[in-house]
């Protein structure tokens, strides 16, 4: 694996000096302001200036806003060190930073610019962006991480059908969405399966010698990924079929025993690893969720949805949002008693959106709590690290690895 690139002293802001820092900062941001709009939207207290519906408007900003801007911040952060090539800094980093924010103003007002106009500003970045980490991985010759440019080029897709719905030409936005859950989702059983049982295999050897190392990459992996796309490509392609459920059951049983090869539990005591596990297993529950549900629809649809979306997505972003911006502005790995309580109220959201429909008369009240822990989760995260990541590197090292 090659070095991390120096990061240029001629960036005259530090916030534009590495792609995890405006785009972790942003897409928290967001994340914590879109869910409140959206309740207003829902709960008829607010006019809905978008030309979605409010349920669809939802699912494409957390998954075509929020989402795609954390990987941004990842892949910006980590493709210079996968190429050993200079990372995107400065005005063009800061024109990408531009487009996505045009995307969401666009999106959010898309009933009054139009869907043709709205479609073209949000379009315009998840473009240029397969555009750069093409660039970037071709002539770095990375070939081992080609899979992000497909993963990139699904989300496009999966952006531009929910478009297409807008625009009346196909009604095609619930399968758009559902394709770019999907493909996150598979970003993180394939990313995850990378950093999670390597930075346990790193604590373990300096805090606990004593404990056997995560399960080494092998085949069980690879089949494991193997039953992780075929459950995804079911659930977005025939998710009615007699097919589906058994995928979906293979799958998250699957990414269990995939989990417990890699020690979590002897973790318990740090919490930057344990969420990661935690937001790992997220993946597995809500993928036997979908099976269970798909022989026997005894729990609501959004139930097995939300395990994968707020359990899943929500947890995995933070925890990698928050240990890559420690290492990166040259921060210790550890996590303080306001990064714990990030993933605490994570872990709550995610539970009570997976209760909420079973509440009765308490829905709604649940609903707004679930949406107070997830808005509060992001909230923290940018009072905690927007100056770390407004500000330079407290150390002259080299970054730790993404």
């Amino acid at each position: 694996m090659s070095a991390i690139p120096s990061y240029s002293r001629q960036t005259r802001l530090a916030l534009l000096s590495a792609g995890f820092r405006p785009f972790f900062l942003l897409s928290a941001l967001w994340a914590a302001l879109a869910i409140p709009i959206w309740l207003a939207f829902f709960l008829g207290q607010s006019p809905v200036p978008t030309s979605l519906s409010p349920v669809i408007w939802h699912v494409h900003e957390m998954i075509f806003g929020f989402g795609a801007a954390t990987v941004a911040g990842f892949l910006l952060t980590a493709i210079p060190n996968w190429t050993g090539r200079k990372p995107l800094q400065g005005g063009r980093l800061a024109i990408l930073v531009l487009l996505w924010i045009a995307g969401r103003v666009a999106m959010l007002f898309s009933a009054r610019i139009g869907a043709g106009s709205a479609a073209i500003l949000d379009l315009a970045f998840p473009l240029m962006f397969l555009a750069v980490v093409a660039r970037e991985i071709l002539s770095g010759r990375n070939w081992r991480n080609l899979p992000m440019l497909g993963a990139l080029a699904l989300l496009l897709f999966g952006n531009l059908l929910v478009h297409l719905d807008a625009l009346g030409v196909a009604r095609a936005a619930e399968a758009g969405n559902r394709l770019g859950v999907a493909t996150l989702l598979m970003l993180i059983a394939f990313v995850g399966g990378r950093i999670v049982p390597s930075f346990t295999q790193n604590w373990l050897a300096k805090q606990r010698p004593e404990t056997p190392a995560p399960a080494p990459f092998d085949s069980i992996d690879r089949a494991v990924l193997a039953l992780v796309a075929l459950a995804l490509i079911a659930w977005v392609l025939v998710p009615d079929s007699t097919l589906a459920p058994w995928a979906e059951l293979a799958g998250g049983l699957a990414i269990v025993v995939r989990l417990a090869r890699w020690r979590g539990g002897a973790t318990l005591r740090e919490p930057l690893l344990w969420v990661l596990h935690l937001g790992y297993g997220w993946l597995g529950l809500g993928l036997l969720l979908l099976g269970f549900n798909g022989f026997e629809p005894l729990l609501p649809q959004t139930t097995a949805l939300h395990a994968l979306t707020a359990g899943a997505i929500g947890t995995m972003t933070l925890a990698v949002m928050t240990r890559a911006s420690l290492g990166h502005t040259g921060r210790p790995l550890v996590a303080g008693p306001g990064t714990t309580t990030i993933y605490v109220l994570i872990t709550l959201a995610a539970i009570l959106r997976l209760l909420a429909p079973l509440g009765g008369g308490e829905y709604v009240p649940m609903l707004l709590l679930a949406g107070a822990a997830w808005s509060g989760a992001f909230g923290l995260f940018v009072l905690l690290y927007a100056r770390p990541l407004a500000q330079p590197r407290v150390k002259d090292e080299a970054p730790q690895p993404t």
